[in-house]
């Protein structure tokens, strides 16, 4: 992503940084520099990065909240922290720092869970892809994908300019298509899950507050929805239970 369009014209990115943007930034980026300058601490990444055999057999409950503060090259890391800057920022101003914190660590807990919990399921279906449970994962990836959610669904028709290609598409369309390039043309080592994880906590917390917008269902949508189903499934079996009779 490279450019935005606002209100009155184009520009590079946010104006202004608020602090939280600026501490979290620093923090992801000095905690890369140590682990890049001193080997020492290298040995640390086994314990700290999400590995699901670790987090449920051997009790490393911390993994799904270290991880996220880890990254595995400097591509990675500058992706990543220009992502939350460049879409955390309006957020973090409308929301406040709390506010904003808050989601952003929920949302990279919360895709650590389910990194280190889908894979069980996936090798419980195909025993084959056991070795999904020794995989490592790290990286804030999981957190600024929620950070992209609410920032899509806060200013769904704000257009941005997208880096590769480089053509203006509306924001709402971001994810999907971040989603599609993923799948399609990815590289091996992305963790869909720790994406989707991301996402989907951000909308179950945005689902909380009402702030998911007329794009994505609420509670009260899937439930009318539900009901709907229901009935239509009952007027069926009526009509087909009507002809049969005669």
């Amino acid at each position: 992503m490279q450019r935005g369009y606002q209100q009155g014209g184009m520009s590079f990115g946010p104006p202004f940084t608020p602090p939280i943007i600026k501490n979290l930034i620093i923090a992801n980026v000095v905690i890369f520099a140590l682990f890049g300058l001193l080997p020492e601490l290298r040995g640390l990444h086994e314990i700290l990065m999400v590995k699901p055999a670790s987090f449920w057999t051997k009790g490393m409950l911390w993994q799904p909240f270290t991880y996220m503060w880890l990254h595995g090259g400097l591509l990675h890391c500058a992706f990543n922290m220009f992502a939350l800057w460049m879409f955390g920022t309006p957020l973090a101003l409308i929301w406040g720092a709390k506010r904003f914190l808050r989601y952003y660590l929920l949302c990279g807990t919360g895709a650590g869970l389910i990194i280190a919990t889908a894979p069980y399921f996936v090798a419980a279906m195909l025993p084959e892809k056991q070795l999904m449970l020794h995989m490592n994962t790290l990286g804030a990836s999981g957190a600024v994908m929620g950070v992209l959610l609410a920032y899509c669904l806060t200013w769904p028709d704000r257009t941005i300019m997208l880096l590769i290609p480089p053509i203006p598409i509306k924001a709402i369309w971001l994810l999907p298509l971040l989603f599609f390039m993923e799948f399609s043309v990815g590289p091996p080592n992305v963790s869909h899950s720790g994406h989707l994880g991301g996402v989907f906590i951000g909308w179950l917390l945005l689902l909380r507050d009402g702030h998911t917008g007329s794009f994505l269902p609420s509670w009260k949508r899937i439930k009318f929805l539900y009901q709907r189903y229901k009935m239509r499934k009952r007027l069926r079996d009526a009509s087909r239970d009507r002809y049969r009779s005669n």
